[in-house]
C-alpha cells in the first residue's frame, strides 16, 4: 500500500529570481512525488551562508530558485517505491545521498555517492523539477527546497529522525553545524592531543570547534574578526581566540605564536576567502599539516604553491565527509542525549513570510543562525 497523494499542492515559498534580486514570498505549485520521492510538509528551516551563494548563482545560475537546504518536516506523501519512510515520519534533508552499494559508499575514502550524486542544477535526479511558479519551472536548492511550506525530495537524500529531537536543533544539524563537526570527526579524523585552528566561527566553524574538542584536541584556536564570536567559540570548546583586527601580525604568525612557532596539526577553513585559505596553509605544520577546505565562495583562488610542496595537505570537503544515512544519525543521537548542546546557535527566529529578511539578519554581528518557522 502506498501513501501517494497525486494532487498538486499550492503553497507559499521564498524564491530567488536572480543575482542581487530581493527574495520574494511567492505562491508555488509542488507536484506529487514520483516513485522514489517523498513530499514533505516543512515545519522549520534555517539559513546557511551557502544559501546566499545559491541566490547569487553559485555554482550554477538557475532561476527562479526556491531557496533553502536546511530544515525539518513531516512526510506528507510518498512515491510507489518508497519503503524507508511513511506519511507522518519526522525527516530532515541531506544534500549528500547514500546508496550504501557504490564504491564511495562502501569506502571510508569518500562520502560522495556515485549512484545518487551531489545535485547542483536545481533539478531532481531524472532531470525535471517538481516545482513551478507563475506557470514556469522553478529550481530546487541542491536536493531540496526547504524555505517552502512543502517540498519534494528523493528518499535517498532523506533521513528519518527521532521525534524527541528539538526541531530547531534538527534543522541546524541538517547541514551547517554537522558539516563542521563531521570535518573534524570524519574528514580529518583529528587525533587525541592534536592542535587545531578554525577559520570563521559561524555555525560550520563552531561545529568544527566542537568536533575537534570531542576528538580530544588539546588546543582549538578560533579565528574571527567579530569579537562576539569569542564567547560562542568557548561555549563549544575553543581554547584560544584570535581577532585578526587586533594585531598587525598575519593570522598564520599569530597561530604559530600560540603553538611554539610550529603551527597546528589541522586547519579548518570555513570562510572561502582566498587570503584566509593561504593563511590556513601557512598556519599548518611543515611536513604534516592538513587544511580541510569547507568554505566556498570564489570559483577559483590563487594558492601559495610552495606552502603545499613543503609537505602540507589541502583537502576539499563536502558535508564534512559525512554520509547522510550512516553518520548523521550518530550526530543526532549525540544531540538527543545531550552530548552536543546547540543552544548557543539560535540567535534569530522569523516567520516564512519574513524570510526575505534572512540575508540581512545574517550580516548582524550577533547573528549565528536564523530559524524560519514555516
Amino acid at each position: 500500500m502506498t501513501n501517494t497523494n497525486s494532487q498538486v499542492i499550492t503553497c507559499k515559498a521564498i524564491v530567488s529570481w536572480g543575482k542581487d534580486e530581493p527574495l520574494k514570498v511567492e505562491e508555488i505549485q509542488v507536484a506529487a512525488p514520483k516513485s522514489s520521492e517523498v513530499r514533505v510538509k516543512m515545519l522549520y528551516a534555517s539559513v546557511c551562508h551557502t544559501d546566499i551563494l545559491l541566490a547569487n548563482g553559485f555554482p550554477i545560475p538557475v532561476y527562479p530558485r526556491v531557496m533553502g537546504h536546511e530544515g525539518v518536516g513531516v512526510v506528507e506523501s510518498i512515491g510507489d517505491d518508497v519503503t524507508e519512510v511513511k506519511a507522518g515520519d519526522l525527516v530532515i534533508p541531506a544534500y549528500v545521498g547514500e546508496c550504501k552499494t557504490c564504491e564511495s559508499c562502501l569506502s571510508e575514502k569518500s562520502n560522495i555517492c556515485l549512484k545518487y550524486p551531489l545535485i547542483f542544477n536545481g533539478l531532481m535526479l531524472d532531470g525535471t523539477s517538481r516545482l513551478s511558479v507563475g506557470g514556469q519551472t522553478a529550481y530546487h536548492a541542491f536536493s531540496c527546497a526547504t524555505w517552502s511550506e512543502y517540498m519534494v525530495i528523493d528518499v535517498h537524500f532523506v533521513l528519518k529522525i527521532d521525534p524527541r529531537t528539538p526541531l530547531p536543533d534538527a534543522s541546524f544539524l541538517s547541514c551547517g553545524f554537522s558539516t563542521g563537526y563531521g570535518a573534524a570527526w570524519k574528514e580529518a579524523n583529528v587525533e587525541k592531543g592534536s592542535t587545531v585552528a578554525v577559520f570563521g566561527l559561524g555555525a560550520v566553524g563552531l561545529g568544527a570547534v566542537n568536533g575537534a574538542k570531542s576528538q580530544g584536541a588539546i588546543k582549538v584556536i578560533g579565528i574571527d574578526k567579530n569579537p562576539r564570536k569569542e564567547a560562542k567559540g568557548k561555549a563549544f570548546g575553543m581554547t584560544d581566540f584570535i581577532n585578526p583586527e587586533e594585531s598587525d601580525k598575519s593570522i598564520s604568525q599569530l597561530i604559530k605564536d600560540l603553538t611554539g612557532g610550529m603551527g597546528v596539526d589541522y586547519c579548518f577553513e570555513c570562510t572561502g576567502v582566498p587570503l584566509l585559505i593561504n593563511e590556513a596553509i601557512e598556519a599548518s605544520k611543515l611536513g604534516a599539516g592538513k587544511v580541510i577546505q569547507i568554505g566556498a565562495g570564489e570559483p577559483s583562488v590563487s594558492i601559495n604553491f610552495l606552502g603545499l610542496l613543503l609537505g602540507r595537505t589541502w583537502k576539499g570537503s563536502i558535508f564534512g565527509g559525512l554520509k547522510g544515512k550512516s553518520d548523521l544519525p550518530i550526530i543526532y543521537e549525540k544531540c538527543t542525549n545531550g552530548e552536543i548542546q546547540l543552544d548557543e546557535l539560535l540567535t534569530h527566529e522569523i516567520q516564512l513570510e519574513e524570510a526575505q529578511k534572512a540575508f540581512e539578519l545574517m550580516k548582524l554581528p550577533n547573528c549565528v543562525k536564523v530559524l524560519i518557522k514555516i
